[in-house]
């Protein structure tokens, strides 16, 4: 590892975190900086960073971890009777219902079924982090595949989508519900739009160590750009930007596209989810047990159309049990590009968040977080 130790707190008995931590960054072989949280049973129990310019409240981009916290609205809503994860798209946005979407569902829309992964013109930065443009567009379009046979990760329009129904449904659009109704009653330092006088805490996002192994991996794994998996990450459009660069772009700071566009730490991630599952601060969870098991039961399962490999989805969410052995089963998260991973097992009233700096793709990230919670999980149960 280089000089720029590992920095924070862990509760007694969880060392061996904060050793697994420093195990992981020093694999890299480069300064990484990084941040890692958890709660357990709704109390913080590892906050941890490292890197030459981390602190413990730098800001980073999430990536698609943004998904997770739009869904997390959209799970409240539904346990409020707003939303029915059973019923049409179309009822609350009727002019979604063209062109074969007539009958796609909402829980179809959120666990990446409905085929529309991209736009057949593909976007402009501006036009991508601008959820409303996306959603009009989208719901337009004649869909990739037909509805309900098979999944495909919308990986930059997902929550787009679901947001515009929220916004249909409410009157307001998923970032200011998320702001009102979990960001400031939580006091969570997490934003879809980061305002201006917090610019000067954002850490810029960084590419991958270019190693000739890990170019070759890339050169034998690509696909045409206008692939369904190109079109999904937007690669056919003339003017697009690399994954990695997203968060640095300003106007994904400012617009916050939900579903890529969040920017934060790790200790408000682990604590949004501990929030969900768990009581926190003298609060009952967000989240009923038959909430979080309907959003955390697996969707859909099988070959993923757009990532070319076989997936769990959950609804709104990843089904984290299938990536990550040691969870309990009915955990749900979202991981980011870069390496990003947020997620809640109910089961055990655990809560995870790991950002860094230094792009990763998430496959390659995998072993990483499961280091981590290898350790987390065997500080919990000793500890009980």
């Amino acid at each position: 590892m280089t000089e720029h130790g590992v920095q924070g707190t862990v509760a007694a008995g969880f060392e061996p975190v904060r050793e697994e931590f420093a195990a992981v960054l020093a694999a890299e072989g480069a300064d990484l900086g990084a941040q890692v949280a958890a709660c357990h049973r709704g109390e913080p129990v590892v906050d941890l960073w490292a890197g030459a310019e981390t602190t413990r409240d730098s800001l980073l981009g999430i990536y698609s971890a943004s998904k997770g916290v739009a869904h997390l609205v959209v799970a409240l809503l539904v346990q409020g009777g707003v939303l029915d994860l059973d019923e049409r798209v179309s009822h609350y946005w009727p002019e979604f219902g063209v062109r074969g979407k007539r009958e796609i569902r909402l829980r179809e829309l959120l666990s990446h079924q409905a085929g529309l992964a991209g736009a057949d013109a593909g976007f402009s930065m501006e036009e991508l982090a601008d959820d409303r443009v996306v959603a009009e567009r989208l719901g337009a379009q004649r869909p990739f595949w037909r509805p309900g046979t098979a999944s495909g990760y919308h990986a930059l329009v997902a929550a787009a989508l679901s947001g515009e129904v929220v916004r249909r449904a409410t009157g307001e659009t998923v970032q200011s519900l998320f702001a009102s109704r979990l960001r400031d009653p939580y006091q969570l330092d997490l934003h879809l739009g980061l305002p201006a006088g917090q610019e000067h805490r954002f850490l810029p996002a960084q590419p991958m160590i270019a190693t000739p192994e890990r170019l070759r991996d890339l050169a034998a794994a690509a696909t045409a750009p206008d692939s369904l998996e190109g079109i999904a990450f937007n690669r056919h459009h003339p003017r697009n930007r690399e994954v990695w660069e997203l968060p640095n772009l300003p106007v994904v700071r400012t617009k916050g596209p939900a579903s890529f566009g969040g920017i934060g730490t790790a200790r408000s991630l682990a604590r949004l989810y501990a929030a969900a599952i768990s009581p926190t601060d003298g609060a009952a969870p967000l989240l009923t047990p038959d909430t979080a098991a309907a959003f955390g039961q697996i969707q859909s399962a099988g070959w993923d159309l757009v990532l070319r490999r076989r997936k769990a989805w959950a609804v709104g969410f990843h089904a984290a049990a299938e990536s990550y052995p040691v969870l309990g089963q009915g955990a749900f998260g979202h991981s980011g590009a870069g390496g990003q991973q947020a997620l809640a097992d109910p089961r055990n009233g655990v809560s995870y968040a790991f950002l860094r700096r230094r792009f990763l793709p998430p496959p390659q990230a995998d072993a990483d977080h499961s280091r981590v919670l290898s350790a987390l999980y065997t500080a919990i149960r000793q500890d009980e």
